[in-house]
């Protein structure tokens, strides 16, 4: 009994703690001129045009800003990953899934950030290196989106919304009009893509701790026009790009690829994170971030949901069941 009750202690505590670290309410200020991380779009490739827009604040400290996961020689050796914020990039990959109402298609969107600075108010639980953040558009045969799904490359916070084409039946049971409340942060129930020429989703990044903090559709000839935009060009880089940094004449993985890290970004190890929910997850890298493959090769689900009994169904490498998990009826 006195087993089961420091059980029961430990993860109240570690419940707690995660709660109080992952809402972040700081106010973030206004500001003349935002940063917003853009792919251009060129051409008539989806993967171009639904290209998220990333809109950061307080752009003038490194760890806000969009980088490119590169890699330098270190003494003996070693190879040191980082992110270099001089040259941003986004990744991408587009894959197809099926369910018993159609066919349809994701196309998934990586960025990655130097950092998340340690801090004790507010409490960041998240502290790490070379952390992450994805998007994913999942589209119908006439490349309408219907979900969008954000979700950091740890698996953390993960937030699904419907749009204006997805049919009403294919909400979740318990889906209301209203916020969605995702551990702290309010995101907007649901996305209106109609009547627009040229609609660009617009994510809007918390400073700090690079959580989704608003979504929203806008024209993208209303952003190219808008002076209180600030536009950095940001190239598209196939996702497998992360598998073959350059590094002196030679190459090496964003990821560990043997060991009891195998699967997981370089240097993105999560101590705080490790140390208050590794118990309650059996994950001992528990929010270290990750690649976004298949779990037989990789050797590291990308699971969301932190109940060790759901590591399988709520893994987003298989999109029909993850969603199937999470109530959605696509």
């Amino acid at each position: 009994m006195d087993l089961l009750r420091k059980l029961q202690r430990w993860w109240m505590l570690a419940v707690l703690l995660a709660v109080c670290g992952c809402a972040h309410h700081a106010k973030v200020l206004p500001e003349k001129i935002r940063t917003v991380y853009a792919v251009e779009n060129k051409t008539d490739d989806p993967s171009t045009f639904l290209a998220p827009l990333f809109l950061t604040y307080e752009h003038e400290n490194p760890y806000n800003r969009i980088g490119r996961p590169s890699a330098i020689g270190g003494e003996e050796g070693q190879k040191g990953i980082f992110v270099d914020t001089d040259k941003p990039a986004v990744y991408y990959m587009v894959r197809r899934f099926t369910t018993d109402r159609g066919e349809y298609t994701n196309y998934i969107y990586r960025v990655h950030f130097p950092k998340v600075p340690f801090s004790m108010i507010p409490f960041n639980l998240t502290a790490g290196k070379n952390v992450g953040l994805m998007i994913v558009l999942t589209v119908d045969s006439e490349n309408r989106p219907l979900l969008i799904t954000t979700v950091h490359t740890c698996g953390c916070y993960r937030a699904t919304l419907p749009t204006s084409y997805l049919p009403a039946d294919a909400l979740p049971e318990d889906w209301e009009d209203g916020p969605l409340d995702v551990f702290g942060e309010k995101l907007p129930w649901s996305l209106d893509y109609a009547e627009m020429e040229s609609p660009r989703l617009l994510v809007h990044l918390r400073p700090g701790v690079h959580r989704v903090m608003n979504l929203e559709v806008m024209e993208e000839k209303a952003l190219n026009s808008n002076s209180g935009f600030h536009l950095i060009e940001t190239p598209l880089l196939p996702m497998d790009e992360l598998e073959s940094i350059p590094l002196n004449g030679d190459t090496t993985s964003f990821y560990h690829d043997k060991g009891w890290l195998k699967g997981h970004v370089k240097g993105s190890v999560k101590l705080l994170e490790s140390i208050f929910l590794s118990l309650i997850s059996f994950d001992l890298f528990v929010g270290t971030d990750k690649a976004y493959g298949d779990p037989d090769v990789t050797g590291n689900p990308f699971y969301t949901s932190l109940k060790p009994w759901n590591r399988n169904a709520s893994d987003m490498w298989d999109f029909a069941r993850f969603l199937q998990f999470w109530g959605w009826k696509l």
